[in-house]
């Protein structure tokens, strides 16, 4: 087994272009071909990581599979997927692949599209028709002739906004197989806003009465809201969401059980294992000796 890092490992997503941007198309046969194509070893795509930025990825031709948070996906061509800085993922296979690959930081991510991103995230893959596929293939292919352009005065500029162009594109999709937000209740409407802010302050906010605060509702409403839309109280969510943070943890870092328990905020280490084991069925040391990376 591979000696586990003390964090969890954090690929950089660059290629030619450089900095916090970039964009590419990505030609290989396997696995063990990737390094010759890519900056990126087997051993890197193999083992568990986070990429450093919100990446997106559109295939043109092969089959990947892929695990993201413990989530297995056979991903089949013309599809695109999008994954979240957060998530934890790593390469199965890959056979004769052609994909065009576009990350951006946060920083470079148009504001409103990046709280889109926010609450379409977790993104599972999504099959796109031939046009539709075929206009996002020719955004990249222009941003790519951008990328290649330095010496331009406007270059970052440009490079930004053509590869925020294919963001735009990607978060349609996405949103346009999801329900829009013209059409969701107010119950459903609260519940999108609750998990969009307990997506950023889960590590440090527990109690519920937070969540309602911040959205101007009292607690008894807001648990209303989010049990008629998800069929589970807020205090549910807010630790599932711990949960998955610890798994991540326990599985692909080499931190000890009471380290990750401060990583998330609780300075009362038998409490967390007790709330771990309560919602898991299983000690946190199980769970890490069942499921090695």
């Amino acid at each position: 087994m591979r000696k586990k890092k003390q964090s969890i490992a954090v690929n950089v997503m660059t290629n030619d272009s450089g900095g916090d941007i970039s964009i590419e198309k990505i030609s290989v046969a396997n696995l063990r071909a990737l390094e010759k194509v890519s900056e990126i070893s087997p051993e890197d795509a193999e083992q568990s990581h986070r990429h450093d930025r919100h990446s997106f990825f559109l295939l043109e031709s092969g089959i990947v599979s892929i695990e993201i948070d413990f989530e297995k996906y056979d991903i089949k061509p013309s599809s695109v997927i999008y994954m979240h800085p957060n998530q934890v993922h790593r390469m199965l296979a890959f056979e004769n692949v052609t994909v065009y690959s576009c990350a951006i930081n946060d920083e470079n991510l148009n504001s409103e599209y990046l709280k889109l991103l926010e609450s379409i995230a977790p993104a599972k893959p999504i099959v796109l028709d031939a046009d539709t596929f075929s206009d996002i293939a020719q955004a990249a292919l222009f941003a790519m002739k951008l990328a290649n352009r330095k010496n331009e005065k406007l270059y970052h500029f440009l490079l930004k906004d053509s590869c925020n162009t294919i963001v735009a594109l990607i978060i349609s999709q996405y949103l346009q197989q999801s329900k829009s937000n013209d059409k969701l209740s107010r119950f459903e409407m609260i519940t999108k806003k609750f998990k969009e802010t307990l997506e950023r302050d889960f590590t440090n906010i527990k109690k519920p009465a937070y969540y309602a605060q911040n959205l101007n509702i009292s607690t008894s409403y807001l648990n209303e809201c989010v049990k008629h839309t998800t069929g589970y109280p807020v205090s549910y969510h807010i630790q599932e969401r711990i949960i998955l943070e610890a798994k991540r943890l326990l599985c692909y870092s080499g931190k000890s059980v009471k380290e990750i328990a401060t990583d998330l905020g609780y300075d009362d280490y038998p409490y967390f294992s007790r709330l771990f084991t309560k919602v898991t069925g299983m000690t946190a040391i199980t769970f890490r000796n069942k499921n090695h990376d």
